[in-house]
């Protein structure tokens, strides 16, 4: 992706007035190169958000796209079967460092080369993906920073009961198909019983599935909803949100934009801020230092989000203690 097709996708009003950018400029001499690999499609609004934070850091960093580097985009790749060509393409063109989000993508990329250094974001278990050989030390040539640790499952479940009382069972909503799927759904389970809710997991892989499963549950009464963190809940937001409320069903999702979209309840770390960081560990690298030296590193905060109209909506009332510890109320 050129400089101007990327200044199009972030929004040329905001992008464009980052270029070029002049303060800690690195020296003037060799031009780096920095792959991009994402799941998000260019025109998905919270895309273009963590890409734009991710550029503007590297730009408060001295690197300025066009000056002293080049970045190469290649997005929507949110399959399996997209994010191996994608990463196969990136590799061809030998950047000094490619940035990846989520585990499949990272998977990906760590498959086609050993040699090239990735910083990943948004990953929940890379030590158990097989990218690090641990949180301290990575050893290899990839580190970067946690989506979050598996305990919040335990966490989203709580949250359900304190926002809706009456609900007895719950649907989660994975992606069986990668290990942090696995590793949310076993942190929401071991905590059922304590919280006296019936867990039934529910994996899908599209928005069809999605679909059918969300009705199927929904037939019998007292139901909510556990959207765990995949990029299935990144790419079918909308959906999620909707198909909850169609169906009347408390939700606690993983992220704050499934609440600004219209869900119930959100708690989870901030979806912009890691591009910050990775850009920083993207820094880093370009001036010599090694992956396998870089902490993988956790989330710093974690916020809760309510939207009081879709409770009203769903005839909750809200409790003043929960309400009290929210980051955010939407009303």
């Amino acid at each position: 992706m050129r400089r101007r097709d990327f200044i199009a996708l972030v929004g040329s009003a905001s992008a464009a007035v980052a270029w070029p950018f002049t303060a800690r400029v690195q020296p003037v001499g060799q031009m780096r190169r920095i792959g991009v690999l994402t799941g998000l499609a260019a025109d998905d609004a919270e895309g273009q958000a963590r890409l734009r934070a991710f550029v503007q850091e590297l730009q408060q960093l001295g690197w300025s796209e066009g000056r002293n580097v080049q970045i190469d985009f290649r997005l929507g790749a949110s399959e399996p079967e997209r994010a191996r060509p994608y990463a196969a393409e990136l590799v061809a063109l030998a950047p000094d460092v490619i940035l990846a989000h989520g585990s499949p993508i990272t998977e990906a990329l760590k498959k086609a080369t050993g040699a090239i250094p990735i910083v990943f974001v948004q990953v929940i278990d890379p030590v158990g993906a097989g990218f690090v050989a641990s949180l301290a030390r990575p050893g290899g040539n990839v580190t970067g920073f946690l989506a979050f640790e598996y305990e919040l499952g335990a966490k989203w479940l709580e949250l359900l009961k304190e926002i809706a009382p009456g609900v007895t069972r719950a649907a989660v909503i994975s992606d069986s198909s990668i290990a942090a799927g696995k590793g949310q759904l076993h942190a929401i389970e071991a905590a059922a019983p304590t919280v006296g809710i019936e867990v039934t997991s529910i994996g899908v892989r599209d928005a069809g599935e999605i679909e059918r499963a969300i009705a199927a549950f929904a037939k019998n009464s007292n139901g909510g909803l556990i959207v765990t963190g995949t990029p299935l809940a990144v790419i079918h937001r909308e959906l999620l949100v909707s198909l909850a409320m169609r169906h009347r069903l408390p939700a606690v999702y993983p992220n704050s934009f499934h609440v600004t979209g219209g869900g119930l309840v959100s708690y989870g770390p901030n979806t912009i801020e890691p591009f910050r960081r990775a850009a920083g560990y993207v820094d880093r690298i370009l001036k010599g230092e090694k992956p396998a030296d870089l902490p993988v590193q956790a989330p710093i905060k974690y916020e809760l989000r309510i939207n009081l109209k879709t409770a009203k909506a769903l005839g909750l009332r809200v409790p003043p203690t929960l309400l009290a510890r929210a980051d955010e109320v939407i009303e």
